[in-house]
């Protein structure tokens, strides 16, 4: 099986490095600073307290003939356009977009051709320290990689796609509305990020009352207006949100963010990417006065 990660940040250059492990024939697609660093030095990245180099391809164009079985786009939102009219013309039949979003994914069907995307989100974290990845797969239980069709259906594709991230190591869910749950982890992660940016501190925000309260509080508003707009809260478990009270989510949330699972995967992905995060919140925040306003949840 041939892969394609169109884009070598660090969720592309780690799904990459797993992808290249598990023995599959893996492509980068990289630019600028990032690509002279790999033909300079390769993928390096760190793997229980050693350093390897993952044996992939480096590419700075995609061909029209260049056929891989699965592209995972792994761009930022605001560079997801681009790249599908870069890869409009190519044969891949399939391409996985892990990207936040709320944009209608007929949208990007209708610039890389009908059929082709499969929505999905990484389940990682991490940073470059140097030319070195350090980063980590999100524990199971918290987020595994997430991906479904966009109708919802249950197709050969996902389940090629689930043996592959099985051989992989990389866990992972097969969700009937990625828009719903896109949904979901945005009312999760903008306020989170949010927080961050408020503190004065942003790497010891858990010390802020202030800010955890105003995060709590958010985050219940949140999910208690998507449910009561009939939104499916995907995961089961974002209904916690809706029926803890606050001060216990402000306890959770304290040591949360005070953890190391919040240093790498909460404060490390808001610092190093704040204008999508703020792109995000005002998608997330628009979406939900729109749809108060409807009356309804659906995609509008």
């Amino acid at each position: 099986m041939r892969l394609l990660i169109y884009g070598a940040g660090v969720i592309g250059s780690f799904y990459a490095a797993l992808f290249s492990r598990a023995g599959y024939s893996t492509t980068v697609y990289a630019r600028g600073n990032r690509l002279e660093t790999l033909e300079r030095a390769g993928l390096l990245y760190e793997h229980k307290g050693r350093l390897h180099s993952a044996h992939v391809e480096v590419i700075d164009r995609v061909a029209n003939e260049d056929h891989f079985d699965y592209i995972f786009l792994t761009v930022k939102e605001n560079q997801v356009h681009t790249a599908l009219r870069e890869l409009h013309s190519n044969c891949s039949p399939n391409i996985v977009t892990m990207v936040n979003t709320l944009e209608p994914y007929g949208k990007w069907e209708e610039i890389c051709g009908m059929g082709r995307i499969i929505p999905a989100f990484p389940g990682a974290g991490g940073s470059f320290q140097g030319d070195v990845l350090k980063a980590a797969l999100t524990p199971k239980v918290i987020q595994p990689t997430t991906f479904g069709e966009i109708n919802g259906k249950k197709t050969k594709r996902l389940q090629e796609i689930s043996l592959l991230l099985r051989k992989a190591e990389i866990p992972y869910q097969i969700v009937k509305s990625m828009h719903d749950w896109q949904l979901c982890h945005l009312a999760m992660v903008v306020p989170i990020a949010d927080a961050f940016y408020a503190a004065e501190h942003p790497k010891e925000a858990w010390k802020e009352k202030a800010v955890m309260l105003k995060t709590a509080r958010q985050l219940k508003h949140n999910f208690k207006t998507l449910h009561a707009l009939g939104i499916h809260l995907s995961p089961w478990k974002m209904n916690l949100f809706c029926f803890a009270p606050v001060w216990i989510l402000k306890a959770g949330m304290t040591a949360v963010f005070k953890s190391s699972f919040g240093d790498v995967f909460m404060y490390q992905h808001s610092m190093n990417a704040p204008d999508e995060m703020r792109q995000l919140h005002t998608q997330i925040y628009r979406y939900i006065a729109d749809a108060v306003e409807c009356g309804t949840g659906g995609t509008l």
